[in-house]
């Protein structure tokens, strides 16, 4: 994190994700003093951090500007920044839908852009964030986003930008698919008698435990669940309904994820 400490790190907008990824950052390294942040409605969180530059005059040539708004003011937000382009300042925008494409035509083709995509575990650096890179980024810059990610959990490089569409689907919206197994299980448990406390309590801990053992094991999660279905079990008698073709999971995580996907293609113009 040395670039930024040395030339200051300029944030756009610092909603849930901003701080989430502001307070990785800042245990991975990043002095608060090098930390400049604009924001019209700044959180408490926000105004109480000691060494930011809160809605003060930027510097001349950040090592990165991250611009952490909502998609649909990208057009007014922008232009004033334009004086950052076509420089050796970074842009990395986790925004989403405006590709790599859009980032050039605002601020000029010769500036290194990255597109990401981080999701919700961020806040508790456990998240998986994709990024994507034109051509302009150098090595050093490439890794610098790499280490920026990495703070807050995963980040992965994509050769692709054209797949960050199928990454929304996947990874960006999956924690919600994750909340709604959880909150599916709970009532099932209600369902069966259990009080919703426990049911709850079972289900979230369940699920994170199962992500545990993905995350350390050094096999697939399909082997996993091979591993642990008995023949003739209680689980598979459940897994008969969760995979049965056509109305099972697999099916419906399917047209979930895919629908996500088109969303992020309709939204990907600003």
């Amino acid at each position: 994190m040395k670039a930024i400490n040395d030339r200051g790190m300029v944030v756009i907008g610092c909603g849930f994700m901003g701080k989430a990824l502001l307070e990785g950052w800042l245990a991975s390294g990043v002095k608060p003093e090098a930390i400049h942040v604009q924001d019209p409605a700044p959180s408490d969180w926000l105004k109480a951090q000691t060494g930011f530059h809160l809605n003060k005059d930027l510097p001349a040539n950040p090592a990165v500007l991250v611009i952490a708004t909502k998609p649909q003011v990208l057009a007014e937000v922008l232009p004033p920044l334009a004086h950052f382009g076509d420089g050796d300042t970074i842009v990395v925008t986790i925004a989403t839908g405006a590709p790599l494409a859009y980032y050039e035509a605002s601020f000029g083709a010769k500036t290194p852009v990255a597109r990401a995509m981080p999701n919700l575990p961020a806040a508790v650096g456990a998240g998986v964030t994709v990024f994507a890179c034109n051509a302009n980024v150098s090595d050093a810059q490439a890794e610098l986003v790499a280490d920026l990610f990495n703070a807050v959990g995963t980040g992965i490089a994509l050769a692709d930008e054209e797949q960050m569409h199928a990454v929304t689907g996947i990874s960006g919206s999956g924690p919600a698919y994750v909340f709604a197994m959880a909150e599916a299980m709970t009532k099932a448990g209600e369902a069966m008698g259990l009080p919703r406390d426990l049911a709850s309590t079972l289900a979230v801990h369940t699920i994170a435990g199962a992500g545990a053992m993905m995350r350390e094991a050094d096999t697939e999660a399909g082997d996993l669940r091979r591993a642990v279905t008995s023949k003739g079990g209680t689980t598979a008698e459940a897994l008969k309904h969760l995979m049965a073709p056509g109305t099972g999971l697999f099916d419906l995580m399917e047209k979930a994820s895919g629908a996500s996907r088109d969303r992020s293609i309709e939204l990907s113009t600003p």
